[in-house]
């Protein structure tokens, strides 16, 4: 979570204040939280977390986005989040909100920036769990992977139409660049 933030402020350096859409019945929601939190913290900046977890809160927390003036926004990785990509990336560029997503499928959807795991090693990493089960080894007796493997992907249409310019530097560190 850290890094995804570092990587917003380095793409919208003048943003200070950062709003982030989180699912409070998500389990994954605290920690996140807390990570961006500490992360904000050292980069100066500040969070104003809006909570939604109904369809409902979606159209509120972008008029709250709005009423407190945020710069950017962030988008922490959930289920009920993914599944209604396409409203939020909507509501973003409808409201010119440069926005972090904290998972590929935003990006794919005209979403403007994702740094996140690499699906393609996740599935790998999947498939010999699943060849090593069948080999006879107890799932209890696995070990537990973190990811190693990361992709940072700039949708470019997007930030143009954002009125961003996107770094030199992000563009190089950039796996892909949807244009």
């Amino acid at each position: 979570m850290s890094k995804q933030l570092e990587l917003l402020h380095e793409l919208v350096p003048k943003a200070v204040v950062i709003g982030v859409l989180a699912n409070p019945n998500a389990p994954t929601a605290e920690p996140q939280i807390r990570d961006l939190q500490a992360a904000a913290k050292v980069l100066g900046l500040r969070l104003h977390v809006l909570n939604v977890g109904s369809e409902g809160d979606i159209n509120t927390a972008f008029a709250t986005l709005l009423a407190q003036r945020a710069d950017a926004l962030f988008v922490t990785a959930d289920a009920f989040l993914l599944a209604r990509r396409d409203s939020i990336v909507a509501l973003a560029a409808r409201n010119g909100l440069p926005t972090m997503y904290a998972q590929y499928d935003f990006v794919a959807s005209g979403g403007l920036i994702t740094y996140t795991s690499s699906i393609l090693d996740a599935t790998r990493q999947a498939g010999v769990y699943t060849g090593r089960i069948l080999k006879g080894e107890k799932p209890a007796d696995l070990p537990v992977t973190q990811p190693t493997r990361f992709e940072l992907v700039i949708n470019l249409k997007t930030a143009k139409t954002l009125g961003l310019d996107v770094p030199d530097k992000l563009l190089a560190l950039a796996d892909a660049v949807i244009e």
